[in-house]
């Protein structure tokens, strides 16, 4: 194939997210169990110092820290940033200042949220309190946020200083599960543009290095190999062998597949990378290196570009010596 125009590059907005599950020890259950019940805690240090948030070993001897304590609900803004734009999943949906906070009774800080008006409403040094959330279970965002307070400057706890915590909560929080997301905008650039827009007719274009002569699917836009750009568009497959795979036995969430499954690397007839897919039509315990197999498009209301899975194309098995070098 000769080089087509140079589309415009694709973009779109792209989300990364999975689930992270944490177990938590006795301090860190001890500290979101207390934000649970209304209840600031901080740990104690061998030197008397008291650290809120919370840590299970002091930063500076490596000491490990259990003696927890007691902290005000209020405290004193140490320094901020104005929010003017926040986002998705924020502590609040209007512009807001982040805040390090030191509560009364702690020597550190706490990062959070403060509803503010303004920027012109916030320094260093004003008082604030924590706001607590309507619903609580046992995370940090069970403080809404902070918000102005009249109170004096004190370094105690409601009642007297910063005093042991000595009373066991009920149904204490042993784990947390929190979503880690990063969202960004993403464009593959020219030469995976040019990839798409063919895989959108059912095609699969990679690009020959000038040098080596490898095809590489999908296309970078150089070869990884030889350093150089690559221009030269070559259709490759649309069957393939299989060089390699995995029986997959873990349900993923939000994919609608039964395990087991079989995920594959693929070398399209004329590519010199193979690509993975997976591997459908065959019981999964039938796949086997050198298979042959074919792409099923799926059905254009569907919106993916991709191939749904690959079948078996019923000719013989590729011949080892075929694909080695692809594995």
């Amino acid at each position: 194939m000769s080089p087509a125009p140079a589309p415009e590059a694709l973009s779109a907005p792209l989300t990364v997210e999975f689930p992270f599950t944490r177990s938590l020890g006795p301090v860190q259950s001890a500290f979101l169990t207390g934000l649970r019940e209304r209840v600031p805690l901080g740990v104690r240090t061998g030197d008397g110092r008291v650290l809120v948030p919370p840590v299970e070993y002091d930063p500076v001897t490596a000491e490990e820290l259990r003696e927890l304590v007691e902290v005000a609900p209020t405290g004193t803004v140490t320094t901020w940033a104005w929010n003017p734009a926040p986002r998705p999943g924020q502590p609040l949906p209007t512009p807001f200042a982040w805040v390090l906070v030191r509560l009364d009774g702690a020597d550190t800080a706490l990062l959070h949220a403060l509803d503010a008006p303004g920027p012109e409403a916030v320094r260093t040094g004003m008082r604030v309190r924590i706001r607590w959330a309507a619903e609580r279970a046992g995370a940090i965002t069970d403080i809404a946020c902070f918000e102005p307070d009249e109170s004096e400057p004190h370094d105690s706890a409601p009642g007297g200083e910063a005093r042991p915590h000595d009373r066991e909560f009920a149904a204490p929080v042993t784990g947390i599960v929190v979503a880690a997301r990063l969202d960004y905008r993403y464009s593959p650039g020219r030469a995976q543009t040019r990839y798409l827009a063919a895989l959108a007719e059912h095609k699969t274009v990679g690009e020959r290095c000038p040098s080596c002569r490898k095809v590489y699917v999908p296309p970078r836009g150089a070869c990884p190999t030889c350093g150089v750009a690559t221009a030269e568009q070559v259709e490759v497959g649309p069957r393939g062998t299989v060089t390699t795979y995995c029986v997959v036995n873990i349900k993923a969430r939000n994919l609608d597949i039964e395990v087991p499954y079989v995920y594959a690397h693929i070398a399209l007839d004329g590519a010199d990378l193979a690509l993975h897919g997976r591997i459908g039509g065959v019981p999964y315990d039938e796949v086997r290196m050198g298979m042959r197999v074919e792409p099923v498009w799926p059905d254009p209301s569907s919106g993916s570009r991709y191939p749904d899975h690959y079948r078996p194309t019923g000719e013989p098995d590729a011949d080892y010596d075929a694909y080695k070098e692809l594995l």
